[in-house]
């Protein structure tokens, strides 16, 4: 009986572990910067907005 106490305990923590890892690799991932064209988006938020 206390062995598989262990392994649960033990699979528990690997995966408590690996979750905690995720979670920090996807909060310290930098986004692709772009080269973006800024005035051509205002453009079409103006004509999406003459559109209405």
């Amino acid at each position: 009986m206390s062995v598989t106490r262990l392994k649960r305990k033990l699979a528990r923590r690997r995966s408590k572990s690996a979750r905690r890892k995720l979670s920090i690799k996807l909060l310290t991932t930098i986004p692709i910067l772009k080269n973006v064209d800024v005035e051509a988006i205002k453009a079409e938020f103006i004509a999406a907005k003459a559109k209405l």
